[in-house]
């Protein structure tokens, strides 16, 4: 919920003053950002390879007024079908959240996705920070795991599965020459990487206090050049 409501604001940030943009959601999941930007106005495709998630995502469109789900198409499928799908310059934003995670290359990705987007146009990412890698393992106390993330950009996430990180130099120098180069980024989850999956929620008050506080942090360094997650928006 954190990091949704995070990105949320940083997109809206970004997108101060546009209207009516063409959207592509790579790995859309249950649809939260796909459904918040059409209820913008912004027309968006959402894709993602798995079932249960287009399955979530297709139930909460259908809760949705009719004006939005006008506006939104779920396919499945995932980035690497992008440039036989759609032509170049189709997309004004493409968002690409929690995606590049999972594959060995990003290259491949990033240059599918900086095809189809539009002179002028957004892309934004959502990686895994590889500069802070170690910080949850030693905020934990996994003092092995903590020691081995300093040298490296892979580690195991919360759902046990491999997974890779991106250090944001290496992705500016690799953007920029896809001429699709960074613009600005954020750090997500400043402070809340740790928390157990199993916490007590929190709520009313407390919650503003805490979006409030993730949100400053992940605008300034230091505290966003360790965030868990960084949000990073490029320019084409």
């Amino acid at each position: 919920m954190v990091r949704q409501e995070l990105v949320t604001r940083q997109l809206a940030e970004q997108l101060t003053g546009l209207t009516a943009l063409r959207v592509l959601d790579v790995g859309c999941g249950q649809g939260t950002q796909a459904l918040r930007l059409a209820r913008a106005g912004h027309a968006v495709t959402g894709i993602d390879p798995d079932p249960a998630m287009l399955t979530a995502a297709h139930s909460a469109l259908a809760a949705e007024p009719p004006e939005v789900r006008a506006r939104v198409q779920l396919l499945a499928g995932d980035g690497h079908q992008c440039g036989r799908w759609f032509g170049p310059r189709s997309f004004d934003l493409v968002l690409c959240h929690g995606v590049l995670m999972y594959l060995p290359d990003p290259d491949p990705m990033l240059a599918s996705l900086a095809r189809i987007l539009a002179p002028g146009g957004l892309l934004s990412l959502l990686v895994r920070n590889a500069d802070a890698l170690a910080m949850r393992a030693g905020l934990t106390g996994d003092w092995r795991a903590c020691g081995e993330a300093f040298d490296s950009t892979r580690y195991t996430n919360r759902l046990g599965l491999p997974a890779r990180a991106d250090r944001l130099g290496e992705l500016s120098t690799t953007l920029a020459e896809l001429a699709v180069p960074v613009r600005h980024w954020y750090g997500v989850r400043v402070f809340t990487d740790t928390t157990a999956d199993e916490a007590a929620p929190v709520d009313g008050r407390r919650l503003a206090q805490l979006l409030d506080a993730e949100e400053r942090a992940g605008r300034q360094d230091p505290y966003r050049q360790v965030a868990a997650l960084l949000h990073v928006f490029a320019a084409k």
